[in-house]
């Protein structure tokens, strides 16, 4: 299991001081959706300076007609990240056109789909999808390894599932991690370490317990140090 921090902070400068208090480990740094429209491709660029081995995360999770989506994702593969997400509700044919535009690539990114939003709660999901966040989820799961991808971001409850009804190397990224127990904020579906253990998860994101700490390096090793 490998832990992803979450670069939430409200500022350019906030997000890069986190990234030199924690530049000394071995970690996944997230940038999500606020922080590439704010500060692009140059936010990147800036944390390959502080250590040019930390593993990005573009968590901008696509979702749009076929075309657009593997249009997207072509340019992705243009700003040297590792690992980036589409929304798997996009469907099998936009998500198989995403990995076809990827196969001429000899080292792709890593490649995930987005089951069920982590802020949702059973009543919101299904008013939504009309189906269990469990039983989409696995839906969802089942398209995106059919379709090629290399795993799903969902929620350490559903990951057991996915793994039993894909692979055991089907990957599993799960948000709203909560390893020391720390309010859920707006996430509805949170974890601890230990469960995500159990439940086979291959990627953890923690963020607010990391980032609102008064030593974020040293919540870091802890983090570390359990998984």
């Amino acid at each position: 299991m490998e832990l992803c921090v979450a670069l939430d902070l409200p500022t350019k400068q906030e997000n890069l001081d986190l990234i030199e208090q924690i530049k000394d480990y071995d970690v996944w740094l997230k940038v999500g959706l606020r922080t590439y429209i704010r500060d692009g491709e140059d936010f990147l660029l800036a944390i390959k300076k502080i250590n040019p081995d930390f593993k990005i995360f573009l968590d901008l999770k696509l979702y749009d007609i076929p075309n657009t989506m593997a249009d997207s994702a072509e340019s992705i593969m243009g700003l040297g990240v590792d690992m980036f997400n589409v929304h798997a509700s996009a469907g099998k044919r936009a998500m198989s056109e995403v990995m076809s535009r990827l196969e001429k690539y000899e080292n792709r990114p890593i490649v995930l789909a987005v089951t069920a939003l982590t802020s949702f709660t059973e009543e919101e999901f299904n008013e939504v999808y009309e189906e269990s966040i469990a039983k989409k989820a696995d839906q969802f799961a089942k398209d995106a390894m059919e379709s090629g991808l290399d795993g799903v971001v969902c929620s350490a409850y559903e990951s057991t599932s996915i793994k039993n009804i894909t692979s055991k190397e089907f990957m599993t990224l799960t948000p709203g991690i909560r390893p020391f127990g720390e309010d859920a904020g707006d996430q509805k579906r949170v974890a601890d370490i230990a469960y995500a253990k159990s439940a086979m998860v291959d990627f953890i994101v923690v963020g607010r317990p990391i980032y609102k700490s008064e030593n974020p390096a040293e919540v870091v090793k802890k983090i570390l140090e359990k998984i």
